[in-house]
């Protein structure tokens, strides 16, 4: 049957537009393929990335490696960066991101960036805490073999030193990004934190009071060994657990950690602080180069605190980065460097104590070793007296003696002299003269726009001549009473 002219037509256009149609429709797909490559394979990878989130299967870590190199060598940086730093959270392999494939946007600011994340840093701050942390170290050991020394003040300073110098040798891993390259110096100087308030309290009550240990001055570390049974399971983890605890920034109990600790340093702080107004500023008993060791650490813990609230408030929180730390490590290091310093300029504020206890005076001590003297007593004489010089003035008598101060004691001369000895480190007249000196100065401070005459002076305050009291004078203050007036 033989087809019309006009259906002949009408299947050869429908024919023909059916291929036209084919092939219009291929071509478009193979140019939409073409022209989408890269967003057709960042969807497929954001599909592997979930499923890699959800199974941990290491094909999908070796995907985000293959696109780390793939963006690397098309000079996509910003897409190179985002699946390497997926691949080094995932692999916990840090150290690729020196790989040698990336030298094509190393200039670029998002490799830049990531490499200033996870790249060893080998800078001023890590030689600087490398350095004051070892010398301090070494200091903290020398100081323990003093001789004649009071070992436990010794002691208690040494490990205030000891802990200081790990503290900025672990913190210096942060800012140089070592952590990722030691895991294992997760929380390394964190069992410290409670032991610093307590060490340098006791090392000021023991220099000061000459305070012996009770068995309940245990309780100070039993905040330290709760730390302790916090941070077990974290301390023995394996080494690719705390590499990812790293990578995460996700430290467990860090901010209570840290709240805790900036409360023990404060409340300490304050006590030593209290007993260092009272017993030390305006004690003339006590030399120029006791007093400025004593003051100094006192400022120098001071800024050590606040430099850690700003390190708490902007570091552990997240606020900003940087600076804080570097605060941190600079407060610490003047700390070290200056006991360090001030151990070998003057060392005998370690050889012998802060008071520098004489040998002579340390001879009277081993006579009374055996004295009938009780504590109690030592101590009660002790305000008696302190109320006689202090009160009553009792040392501008110049016939003041040990026997008639005993009797103002109502004592004996043994006891006298054995509470002299044991409180104040001096002699009986070592003791009136200190005081006398202190007395003539104020004196002769408030009469400097008057014609002084020192004999005069010196008779009120009790010495029964000049030369005894020039002498006297310039072996406390290295100048002349003369001297004094003029300056």
């Amino acid at each position: 049957m033989r087809l019309t002219r006009r259906t002949q037509t009408l299947v050869l256009i429908t024919i023909v537009l059916f291929i036209s149609s084919s092939l219009y429709s291929y071509a478009n797909e193979i140019e939409v393929k073409n022209k989408d490559k890269d967003r057709y394979t960042l969807l497929f990878s954001d599909k592997i990335y979930k499923k890699e989130s959800n199974t941990h299967s290491v094909d999908s870590i070796l995907m985000f490696k293959e696109l780390a190199l793939f963006y690397a060598k098309k000079n996509k940086a910003e897409l190179a960066c985002e699946y390497l730093e997926k691949y080094i959270k995932s692999s916990l392999d840090v150290a690729f991101i020196g790989h040698s494939y990336f030298d094509s946007i190393n200039s670029s600011s998002s490799y830049v960036k990531l490499a200033d994340k996870y790249h060893k840093k080998l800078d001023f701050w890590w030689i600087l805490c490398l350095y004051v942390g070892f010398v301090g170290m070494f200091i903290s050991i020398v100081l323990n073999f003093r001789k004649r020394s009071d070992k436990i003040a010794n002691l208690l300073m040494s490990a205030f030193l000891f802990q200081h110098s790990v503290f900025i040798i672990n913190i210096s891993l942060l800012p140089t990004n070592y952590e990722f390259y030691l895991p294992h110096s997760l929380y390394l100087s964190t069992l410290f934190s409670f032991l610093y308030g307590p060490l340098i309290y006791f090392y000021f009550k023991r220099v000061i009071l000459k305070y012996r240990f009770v068995w309940l001055d245990v309780l100070h570390l039993v905040p330290t060994v709760l730390l302790l049974f916090l941070l077990l399971p974290v301390y023995s983890l394996p080494v690719e657990e705390k590499l990812r605890i790293m990578l995460d920034d996700k430290r467990p109990y860090i901010t209570l950690i840290s709240d805790v600790k900036l409360i023990s340093l404060l409340v300490y702080m304050i006590l030593v602080i209290r007993m260092y107004v009272k017993l030390v500023v305006g004690n003339s008993l006590i030399s120029r180069v006791q007093h400025n060791w004593q003051r100094n650490i006192v400022v120098l813990c001071s800024i050590h605190i606040v430099s850690y609230v700003v390190y708490n408030i902007l570091m552990i929180r997240r606020v900003i980065d940087g600076f804080p730390v570097h605060f941190q490590i600079i407060s610490i290091a003047l700390l070290i460097l200056y006991i360090s310093y001030t151990a070998f300029v003057y060392p005998s504020i370690f050889g012998g104590g802060l008071r520098m206890i004489k040998e002579e005076v340390q001879k009277e001590l081993d006579k009374y070793r055996k004295s009938g003297l009780t504590e109690t007593l030592s101590i009660e004489l002790k305000e008696k007296l302190l109320f006689l010089l202090n009160q009553e003035k009792v040392y501008m008598k110049n016939d003041i003696n040990l026997q008639k101060l005993a009797e103002l004691l109502n004592t004996t001369r043994h006891n006298t002299s054995q509470v002299i000895n044991e409180h104040f480190n001096l002699n009986f007249f070592e003791l009136i003269n200190r005081y006398r000196i202190e007395e003539a100065k104020k004196l002769l401070k408030s009469e400097k726009d008057k014609k002084v005459n020192i004999i005069d002076v010196a008779y009120e305050v009790g010495f029964n001549n000049k030369v005894t009291f020039n002498k006297s004078f310039k072996k406390y203050n290295r100048i002349t009473p003369s001297e004094y007036v003029k300056s």
